[in-house]
């Protein structure tokens, strides 16, 4: 422990992806405040820039869709062996496996103060049929033993989780919290004057059809027939995701000429500043920091009309909200904007208003520290 040290932090996710383009404002935040920050993930492209911020990294190998018993034990004793050493005051997991393994490894290793981000209910709830009923079946007693101790707080990023993991009693009331996302640079992603030309639409998601890629796709084969428009994906495929869009199918759209493909973008204030309308028609989110990026960039929103989603997107304010599944009402909400550019300004500047007062890097941090201040007392 550095002298003068509030102590030992560890932050934990199941990408170095995920900690780099979620977290770096809190950790700096930490930094900055007296805590040693260690960043702990699975091996990746973003380690390096890690090293640059000056953040110790350690390495935890876990597989994100693995099930066989004996490899996920031997993750949580990973990581367990990782505490052990770093004997950190405090960890804050991100995303599923970290959240129960690392709860599980925290409480093994007796560190004293957990918190978990849900940061999203992902694919075990949502899926259908006897699979669903026997993932879920396999999964909710983990939960409930991983974060069900008096030392764990758990944020939540909208109502509706929070009241799916009371219902089915994987916590206690007194335990959670709701913080709305991560944040967003506000003096980073600033409103700019649309480029003119074709109107542009953009998607920016991983690759998934959970995320609504294929209602988009559809929506756009829709809205090409109707108005004179772009759309491009930007955005990765993800294979350890088991609704990943393959390689194939991704080449047929743009063979057809229905959307551009713009990869993966570090630059996305750039992005939203070439974007005349932002869309994000996924089934289920936690709360997409994309959408508060594009409402901090001006940028008018057009997304599903679901928890998370409807945070960030008051219907006919800053954006519109649609049916989820639903590609003609998805094609009719984003010709609308298409075609009338003084409504996408005044969706723009309200959505701006929206972003700088509810999820500015700065309120979110505040909150962040608040539960770990309040959990260490």
């Amino acid at each position: 422990m550095n002298s003068g040290s509030r102590g030992k932090l560890c932050l934990v996710a199941n990408t170095d992806w995920y900690l780099y383009n979620f977290r770096m404002a809190l950790a700096r935040a930490l930094r900055s405040s007296g805590w040693e920050v260690v960043l702990i993930s699975p091996s990746g492209p973003y380690i390096t820039r890690f090293d640059e911020e000056g953040f110790k990294w350690m390495e935890w190998k876990v597989g994100r869709r693995s099930l066989n018993i004996f490899s996920e034990l031997s993750s949580i004793l990973r990581l367990a062996t990782i505490y052990s050493k770093e004997r950190p005051l405090l960890v804050h997991h991100h995303t599923i496996k970290p959240v129960i393994y690392g709860s599980l490894a925290a409480w093994l290793k007796k560190v004293p103060a957990i918190v978990d981000s849900i940061t999203g209910l992902g694919y075990i709830f949502l899926l259908s049929g006897w699979q669903g009923t026997v993932l879920r079946a396999m999964v909710m007693p983990m939960y409930r033993f991983a974060i069900g101790h008096s030392n764990i707080r758990v944020i939540f990023e909208n109502e509706v989780d929070q009241k799916t993991f009371l219902k089915y009693r994987l916590i206690q009331a007194a335990q959670s919290t709701i913080i709305e996302g991560v944040g967003v640079d506000v003096e980073r992603y600033r409103p700019t004057p649309e480029t003119e030309g074709v109107p542009l639409v953009v998607m920016p998601s991983r690759l998934l059809w959970d995320k609504g890629v294929g209602d988009m796709v559809e929506a756009a084969r829709k809205l090409h027939q109707r108005t004179s428009a772009r759309v491009a994906l930007v955005g990765m495929p993800d294979p350890g995701n088991p609704t990943n869009i393959d390689e194939t199918q991704l080449q047929n759209w743009i063979s057809d000429g229905l959307v551009e493909y713009w990869g993966f973008r570090l630059d996305m204030d750039d992005v939203y500043r070439q974007a005349h309308i932002v869309c994000l028609p996924s089934i289920r989110e936690g709360l997409p920091t994309v959408l508060i990026e594009a409402a901090a960039a001006g940028r008018p929103i057009v997304a599903s009309d679901v928890p998370g989603c409807r945070q960030v997107v008051e219907h006919g304010q800053n954006g519109l909200l649609v049916p989820p599944g639903n590609p003609d009402a998805l094609a009719e909400a984003l010709a609308l904007l298409v075609e009338n550019p003084a409504l996408r300004k005044q969706m723009g500047e309200a959505g701006r208003l929206r972003a700088v007062d509810r999820f500015a890097n700065e309120k979110i941090i505040a909150a962040t520290l608040k539960v770990y201040f309040d959990l260490l007392k």
